[in-house]
This record gives structure tokens, C-alpha cells and sequence, in this order.
């Protein structure tokens, strides 16, 4: 019975954890995004992410996005530094023309920092992302 499930591999789906300018109060913080490479529209997007070690866990984070249109990007979360020592894990569930998809990423701990930040071209930003 299991083998007749497919389940496709998720491709054009990106994680990225960037440095933001916090306008309010004029701050540093680090946003957490989920961009959409994809040519076509990401529908029920669900987000469940936590943060973990062998010793500590954090509650679990769970955000809806209804419709993540093609090829844009949006924000769904601010991370505090106090979570980089711990792994980060975002489960992503989403429909893509009427077919489930489901990938995890990882930030594994101590890798979100300012000496790793790479590009971002669609975000026009320097972060940490796992494709």
C-alpha cells in the first residue's frame, strides 16, 4: 500500500533566515522568510517550526498562508538570537495544483550568524537560506 504512494519532492521552496531593519525602534532583528521560486501559486501554506537540542525544546510555531503566488516571498516569523544555539527545524506542508507537498528544513545550531549570510536576490538581503 505504501509504495503506491508518491510523494514529490519539493523543489523551488526556500527557508531563509535574514538580518532586517527593525523600523519601529530602529533595531537589528532576524526575520525568517519562505520564498516561492515556483512559477506557479503555493496554496494552503502551513509552517509548523521549533527550535530543539538534546536537552531544550521550544514551544511549537505554526502559521497559514492562504496563497504564496508565484515567485514572491513572504515573512512569518522574527527569531531571537537566543534561538540560534538550538537547531531550527520548519516543517512546510503546501498544496501545489492540488498535490500535497511536505519538506523540512533545518538550521542546525550555531549556523545562523552575520559571517554566514550569503545573497538573497529575491529578497535583495544577505541571510542564511536552505533550499
Amino acid at each position: 500500500m505504501r509504495k503506491d504512494i508518491h510523494i514529490p519532492k519539493v523543489t523551488g521552496v526556500e527557508i531563509a533566515v535574514v538580518l532586517d531593519k527593525n523600523e519601529k525602534d530602529n533595531t537589528d532583528e532576524w526575520g525568517v522568510y519562505i520564498i516561492n521560486r515556483k512559477n506557479v501559486d503555493l496554496e494552503m501554506v502551513v509552517i509548523v517550526s521549533q527550535g530543539f537540542s538534546e536537552t531544550k525544546k521550544t514551544s511549537l510555531f505554526r502559521r497559514k498562508i492562504d496563497v504564496l503566488p508565484a515567485n514572491s516571498y513572504s515573512k512569518f516569523e522574527v527569531m531571537p538570537p537566543e534561538l540560534f544555539a538550538l537547531d531550527n527545524r520548519f516543517q512546510v506542508t503546501f498544496f501545489e495544483n492540488n498535490q500535497l507537498h511536505d519538506k523540512t528544513y533545518i538550521f542546525q545550531a550555531e549556523t545562523i550568524q552575520e559571517g554566514f549570510a550569503r545573497d538573497i536576490d529575491m529578497l535583495d538581503k544577505k541571510g542564511i537560506a536552505i533550499k
